[in-house]
């Protein structure tokens, strides 16, 4: 057997894998650079993932790491065929001076990673000592590295037809010769394998490509003639590689028995001496500290609790206790991202013994300055946690073993959507916590669902919180770990629960008391919402005015200002906002309303939903139109929040809330609200509320969320005979069918790890991200109208353009340097109205946008004296509030604009 390079036959050393001058890089060489660079990154990986794999691929734990090596560097064995090599002039010419010439319709197939699916079976099959199914099933894997799985129908088009005997003795060589090298020992144990263990594979085996396939790490050419050097030069090659990634060395933040009290990781985790665990703390790492396996937590508890804290202390424990690689937290916004990411950042910098890797992951963290500056020190030894760029990269984020970012990133891996598996794998062996898990639709739920039964195959540790959660969503997320909700003990709420392979345990807490909130309906037009906001601050004090659509917000804003005056402040905060303004004004609003800094005597807060979540702000008094129970409840957590002096009048907190008159079900068209909302819901809302006088927080939280949506609690008695209608009939089925059409639409998308391997596929559409653009379908993690993300820029008198009032000038026809694109990317605002999608979605960018990665799924929003005409509608961009519809095409809000 061929133990050098120069004793391959000329046509196996001529083939080549990637083009280049003046040789190219051989075939063989790009195999054992791969194969190299999964022996360097497993062994970096912790050992319970290691186990795992041994376990999952019925292989050797002492050569599971040299068996994927070998079986994911032969990818590649595809592109020994006629069609591909034919694909670069000079090494084809080398290749025919070999006498390895063909007819010309061999060259027709020249898919390598198809081919790869199609021929490396039968070439394999008598060199491993496998059964049948298991090599399909890694062959499958290995072959989708370019970022879809290959339907059968499309690998049996990947063999060249009528292929001269001369290549397929080629490849048998190099097949032979290739694992020779590598010689993995033992046998595979199992006969079939799972669709989890297919996509970890797959995942790991376009990691491993890229980087082999960066030159800049694997310069071209044959390392040494011995191929056991070429192999040992390739594994230091990957090494320095993995390095310069930032791919360190994986290490417990918490080491295996340590013995700290909770009182000593919380105060070094927010880094304040001797801070006291809370309630909810203390029953929590009970619970963790009982979990012998990968497990489910489900807390659900109110605001202020310390859910986050106790989020980490469930990363340091099961990390320790299990062996975890890592910890992902997704949430629903970017906004609470951002505000999550930066407390992530503190709580690693606490606790590595060494230099971590953090990511933000969502669409707009290239704009993040926290993680811009973590980028910056990706190379420095100074501080113990840093940014690589490399894995900040499209698709990349989760590969890193910490991250933060919105849901949406961790449920693209169970899409069949490009790369989805690459998210696997990064996601596989982690503690994952999912916050806010009431927030999402039918749709996302679903997918979430998915996504739970997916990271429990892989191995994860998962941490799901909420205010509170409708016992029939609580008793799903149980099933869908694998638990009984039978078993779930019946707790009071506030409760903690934690499911692992041998039991469920739970335990109730008490939790902080808040003061009573004395609830009050009005009427829902903005007359009177404007009103009794007016006769509120002028009593003095902080209020918020929460309302359900921008339009109503930009409305009431400018109404306020103008009979107020300027002595009191009115700040106006919704998601119509561009990205930069955006962001300066939810810091404006922590500033004003936080925990910390002056207060003014008086000031109101008019916002949309933003300023439900993740904001840590603090109101004497509230309005709000009517929402769903427990978004009420949510913006009713940020009344009296802080302990504080209050202005005498709001010494007790007081909820107001358009709509919630007895006998008056709010008009849902006419507000919009039901656009925004289910009516259903809203009608039940309605009808319990309008019985409640008083809020007692946390103690009603779970009593009214459960009332509202378990559809077996009947309504309140002595409704009008009309409005019982409406919401048990009308609203009703049509809140069934929304719910079932999305929990259907949801499952037809979703891959489910149970599925067997070669069936998995065949009826999930292969499609691309929301506004990413590419093949197929646009396969989206959350539902709801189209939308089109804009750039505003100035039109000049001259025809250049200008991003923001200060912003660099361009030629919208010119190349961008990165400093004008990063100004134009930070003013992208999102819009869903039916009118501006239609009108802009179908133009192609200019060349100024669709030339620069940041600015290619963007499109701009040329303004002249700050408006622009978008068919039948008028838009304007107004300093103070924000992209306002001149003329509205429709009365219909989206959620998206709602906010």
């Amino acid at each position: 057997m061929a133990g050098s390079y120069s004793n391959l036959s000329s046509p196996v050393r001529q083939l080549w894998a990637k083009s280049g001058e003046p040789q190219g890089h051989g075939l063989l060489a790009h195999m054992l650079d791969v194969s190299s660079v999964v022996e360097a990154l497993l062994a970096r990986e912790p050992l319970t993932t290691r186990q795992w794999a041994a376990q999952a691929f019925g292989l050797p734990e002492s050569e599971v790491v040299r068996w994927l090596a070998a079986l994911v560097g032969l990818h590649d064995f595809g592109k020994a065929i006629p069609g591909f090599q034919a694909k670069w002039e000079p090494g084809w010419q080398r290749l025919l001076a070999c006498g390895m010439q063909v007819p010309a319709p061999v060259l027709g197939a020249s898919d390598h990673a198809c081919a790869t699916a199609a021929l490396l079976g039968p070439a394999l099959q008598g060199l491993v000592e496998a059964d049948l199914p298991w090599l399909r099933a890694v062959i499958q894997a290995i072959s989708a590295h370019h970022g879809y799985h290959y339907q059968p129908v499309e690998v049996k088009g990947g063999a060249p037809l009528r292929e001269p005997g001369p290549w397929k003795s080629a490849r048998q060589e190099l097949l032979a010769t290739y694992w020779a090298v590598l010689s993995p020992q033992g046998r595979p144990q199992c006969s079939s394998l799972p669709l989890s263990a297919v996509n970890w594979l797959a995942g790991l085996t376009s990691v491993a490509d890229w980087i082999a396939s960066n030159t800049a790490w694997f310069p071209l050419g044959e390392r040494a003639d011995a191929l056991a050097d070429h192999l040992l030069a390739a594994r230091a090659l990957a090494e320095a590689a993995l390095d310069d990634i930032g791919w360190r060395p994986a290490h417990a933040l918490l080491p295996a028995g340590d013995t700290a009290s909770i009182n000593a990781l919380l105060s070094t985790m927010v880094n304040r001496p001797e801070m006291e665990a809370r309630p909810l703390q203390r029953v929590g790492d009970a619970l963790l500290q009982q979990a012998s396996s990968p497990c489910l937590m489900l807390v659900e508890a109110p605001m202020g609790e310390g859910k986050t804290e106790l989020a980490f202390l469930a990363h340091l424990r099961l990390q320790a206790a299990l062996g975890h690689r890592g910890l992902f937290v997704a949430l629903p916004t970017q906004a609470t991202g951002n505000a999550l990411f930066s407390r992530a950042h503190t709580f690693l910098r606490q606790f590595s013994p060494g230099p971590v890797d953090l990511q933000l992951a969502h669409g707009g963290a290239a704009m993040n300055e926290e993680l811009r500056h973590l980028r910056d020190i990706n190379h420095s030894a100074d501080d113990s946690v840093s940014a690589s760029v490399w894995f900040s990269q499209r698709r990349r984020p989760l590969l890193s073993p910490y991250g933060v970012g919105t849901v949406d990133q961790a449920l693209y891996g169970v899409l069949n959507v490009k790369h989805h598996f690459v998210r696997l794998w990064g996601l596989a062996n982690r503690v994952v916590v999912l916050d806010e898990v009431h927030a999402y639709d039918s749709y996302t739920s679903g997918l979430i669902i998915s996504l739970l039964r997916w990271l429990r195959a892989l191995g994860c540790s998962v941490v799901l919180m909420s205010a509170t959660l409708p016992r029939a969503r609580r008793d799903e997320l149980v099933r869908a770990w694998g638990g009984q909700p039978k078993d779930l003990p019946a707790l009071a709420y506030p409760r903690v629960a934690l499911v692992d392979a041998h039991a469920v345990h739970g335990a109730h807490f008490e939790a902080r008391p808040l003061s009573p909130i004395t609830l009050r309906g009005l009427g829902d037009s903005l007359d009177e919402l404007a009103a009794q906001a007016m006769a509120l601050v002028a009593e003095g004090g902080c209020g918020a005015v929460i309302v359900n659509t921008v339009d109503r917000a930009q409305q009431l804003c400018q109404r306020l200002q103008a009979q107020l005056g300027p002595d009191v402040p009115v700040l106006l905060f919704h998601a119509r906002f561009p990205m930069d303004e955006r962001q300066r004004l939810e810091t404006e609003v922590i500033q004003r309303f936080g925990v910390q800094g002056p207060r003014p005597a008086r000031a109101l807060l008019v916002a949309t939903q933003v300023a439900e979540q993740s904001l840590d702000i603090d109101f004497d008094f509230m309005l709000s139109d009517l929402a769903p129970v427990d978004l009420l409840l949510q913006r009713a957590g940020r009344l009296h929040r802080h302990a504080r002096t209050r202005p005498a009048q709001h010494a007790q907190a007081c909820l107001w809330v358009a709509g919630l008159l007895p006998g008056q079900l709010p008009e849902l068209k006419k507000t919009a609200w039901g656009f925004v909302y289910e009516p259903y819901i809203l009608g039940r809302t309605w009808a319990l509320l309008t019985q409640e006088h008083t809020l007692q927080l946390p103690q009603d939280i779970d009593r009214l969320v459960q009332a509202v949506y378990d559809i077996d609690i009947p309504l309140p008695d002595g409704l009008e005979e009309a409005i019982q209608t409406f919401i048990e009939v009308e609203s009703y089925g049509a809140h069934v069918a929304k719910v079932n059409k999305q929990r259907t639409e949801s499952r037809q998308v979703a891959l489910d790890p149970q599925d067997a391997p070669e069936d998995a596929y065949a009826h999930k559409p292969r499609g691309h991200e929301v506004e990413e653009g590419g093949i197929g379908l646009e396969n989206c993690t959350r539902q709801g109208d189209d939308a089109v993300t804009l750039v505003p820029v100035a039109v000049l008198p001259d025809g250049r353009w200008q991003a923001g009032p200060a912003g660099p000038i361009f030629a919208s026809d010119q190349a961008l340097d990165d400093a004008t694109a990063r100004a134009l990317y930070a003013r992208q605002l999102k819009v869903s109205r039916k009118a501006l999608v239609k009108h802009f979605q179908p133009q192609e960018p200019p060349p100024a946008f669709a030339g620069h990665p940041l600015l290619k799924y963007l499109r701009p929003l040329p303004l002249c004296e700050g408006r622009c005409a978008a068919g039948a509608l008028q838009l304007r961009l107004d300093a103070a509030l924000g992209l306002v519809y001149e003329k509205a095409a429709s009365p219909v809000a989206s959620k998206e604009e709602s906010a």
